[in-house]
Formats: structure tokens, sequence, C-alpha cells
């Protein structure tokens, strides 16, 4: 089969010492400690066969993600970006859906031509978090596309327990192709999803909601609020294509967040305006730069206001706890999508017509030319670059 292999060195940060088991392993905890000089290229490899419980499927869709971006992205030191666990070479590649080709032993409930979006989180199951019920904060979690082979490629396998059927969708949309192409923005928005109703909480209807970073997390938790009943939705990305998408999946506004160049109103401020001066109940980072956007996130809070943090980074960022404390308010961080119901609830949103992500999908191309999509992503105006295989 044909894929997109990122290879990269093992050369850890002066003053940065793998643990014994990232030595074991390959795999380092977080990728812009150690792996350095990343290069993503087209390969052969075999097609993969099914283990017992496992599935492949031929691969229908698959989004780039922002990650996926940071993977090949370098700082001045030629250290990926990319601030999560992940062992090279790997196929790259966490958002999709395809059909089931062949069956594992021990499959019970997928059958070869089922249409099928997969979760990207492999949890171990036995250890004390995923038997608690946290699956994303697995001791010994691996995921696809980062440590473990992904979906730019035309075959995965994967568990048949994370799979979802999607053809029930295909059938109310009335084509495959469409349906594996939502399938395929599930993992995004299931980040959103997890981080505002499984670890966040939840959002009460009527809520004030505000959106740092339109890029395909913050854009799905955009199209959530509206579908879930916020008040208001407020998005802030520097990206004018972008903010058009925001408005297309909802908001009631978006702004930019270089405002603060041209003399205006920061958008604190233009929170606190557009909300009577209540402020937001609860704010999404998804932009990965909690350097800049906590001061703003911090003036902007409503009264037991909530942040959810979903927008990776390396860096520290400021954080004036009293402001927590006078507010009743929180910050809230999650990773993943899988476990928590997230995965079905989303199917079911799309299957019932409660919300439409199709204009996430700013840009297609095919699954072999994956490279060249990963380096299109990396001037930010897409909203979602969609890779479509060839067994459409």
């Amino acid at each position: 089969m044909q894929a997109a292999l990122l290879h990269a060195d093992w050369d850890p940060r002066p003053g940065y010492k793998p643990d014994a088991t990232e030595l074991a392993t390959g795999k380092a905890r977080m990728a812009s400690a150690v792996w350095r000089r990343p290069r993503l290229s087209p390969v052969t490899l075999p097609d993969p066969s099914p283990g017992p419980g496992e599935v492949v499927i031929a691969v229908r869709a698959c989004g780039v993600c922002g990650s996926d971006t940071h993977c090949v992205e370098t700082d001045d030191d030629g250290y990926v970006i990319f601030s999560g666990p992940a062992r090279f070479p790997c196929v790259l590649g966490h958002e999709y859906a395809g059909e089931v080709v062949a069956v594992g032993a021990g499959v019970r409930h997928l059958r070869v031509g089922e249409l099928v979006a997969a979760e990207g989180m492999l949890s171990c199951g036995g250890c004390e978090a995923c038997r608690s019920g946290l699956p994303n904060q697995c001791a010994h979690l691996d995921m696809v596309g980062f440590s473990s082979p992904g979906a730019y490629a035309d075959f995965i396998a994967t568990g048949e327990r994370r799979c979802w059927s999607l053809d029930r969708l295909a059938d109310r949309l009335g084509g495959a192709q469409v349906a594996a192409e939502l399938g395929a923005l599930i993992e995004p928005v299931g980040c959103a999803y997890n981080g505002i109703f499984v670890a966040g909480g939840g959002m009460t209807p009527g809520s004030h909601v505000a959106v740092f970073g339109c890029g395909p997390i913050g854009l799905g938790a955009i199209a959530l609020a509206r579908a879930t009943g916020a008040a208001t939705v407020f998005a802030f990305d520097p990206s004018p294509a972008r903010r058009a998408v925001a408005l297309a999946l909802g908001a009631d506004g978006a702004f930019d967040v270089t405002v603060d160049r041209d003399g205006a109103a920061n958008p604190a401020a233009i929170l606190r305006d557009q909300t009577h001066g209540w402020g937001a109940d609860v704010i999404v980072e998804a932009a990965g730069a909690a350097r800049v956007t906590m001061p703003w996130m911090e003036a902007a809070l409503a009264p037991a206001g909530k942040i959810v943090y979903l927008g990776r980074t390396g860096e520290r960022a400021p954080v004036m706890l009293d402001v927590l404390v006078s507010g009743a308010s929180c910050i809230v961080g999650a990773r993943g999508h899988a476990g928590g119901g997230v995965f079905p609830r989303i199917i079911r949103l799309l299957e019932h017509g409660r919300m439409d992500l199709s204009p996430l999908v700013s840009c297609r191309m095919p699954l072999r030319s994956a490279a060249d999509a990963v380096e299109r992503s990396r001037s930010r105006v897409d909203a979602k670059i969609m890779l479509v295989g060839d067994h459409v």
C-alpha cells in the first residue's frame, strides 16, 4: 500500500534526559524535546492484516490535523513543534473514516463493507486510568499517527472496539463518501466535545461562549456550542478565511485577534461589550497560544466562568490565579476524544441533522498527496484539508 511516513532523528535537547521508559520504547513523552529534523515522504508498505479483535479499513477520508503540521514544523533548532507523545518513523494521520475490508478473529459487531469512523486514542484498557473511565489519560497510551501507524495510507488496521458505524449517516445523506468525510471530522470535533462536555462538565443552555483559534477543533467547538443551546458564540482568529467558516458554522461574530495592532478594543473588551458586561461563561482555547490568549481570557471570564484549554503548546503561560478565586472560575484541560460517549453522540447529532459540519472542509486533495497537503496546511488558511482515498 502507499503511505506517507514521517522520519525524524532522536536527538534529545541539551539538558533533557529521556527516562527509562522513553529509552526502552523509543516513544518520547514530549516530541518537541527529542525529535529533530523531520522528513515526510511517500513510501510503499505491506498491506496490514487484522489481528484478533481487529478490522482493516480502506481509508476513504482523512483530515490533516494541526498536530500533523506541528510534526513537520520545527523551531530554530530543528526540533518538531508537536508537544505530545510520539515515536518515529510513523505513518501520520489520525482523523479518518473508511470501509471495513477485512475482519480478524473475534470480531463480533462489524462486517466487511461497513462504513466506520475510528478513534485514534489507543488506550491499554488495563491501567488504573483506563479502568477508572479515563482512556485519554491511559498510562500506556499510544496515538494513531504519532506512535502507532496512521491513516495517511490506503489501509489501516485498528480494534473493532474503536470503530463506530456510519451506515445510517450514509443512508441519510445518500452517499458513502460524504458520510466518510463527516466521519473523519468526528475526531477533531470530538476533542472539543470531550473538553466542553466530558472533562469540562458541560455547558448550560443560554451561555455566552468564546472560542480562541478557528482551526478544526475551535470550529468544532463553535458548531457544538450552537447545537447545544449557547445564547451567543464569538470567535477569534487572525485568518479571514477561518473567521468566515466560523460564521458559517453559527458564530454570532468572528474577530481578528490582531485588533490591538490597529488600536481597536482587545478581545476581552469585545466580549464584555457583546455580552453587555457579563463576559463569557465558557471560553475555549484552541489556538495553542496561551501565552497571548490567557490575559484576554482572564479579563473576559463571567462569574463562575470556565476556560477549556485544548490548544497544545510546550510553553508555560501566565495565569493570575486570583482571578479564578474572585470569580469562582476554573481552567479545565482536556486531551483526546475517546470514551465519554463522544463518538456516538456526535454521530447522532449528524444523523438527525442537529449539526452540519460540512463548512469545515475547505480543500480536498488525493490521499497520495498527503505530504503536499501537510505543506499546504502550514499556511493556516484552510479550515480542514480533507484527503480523499482511492477507494471512493
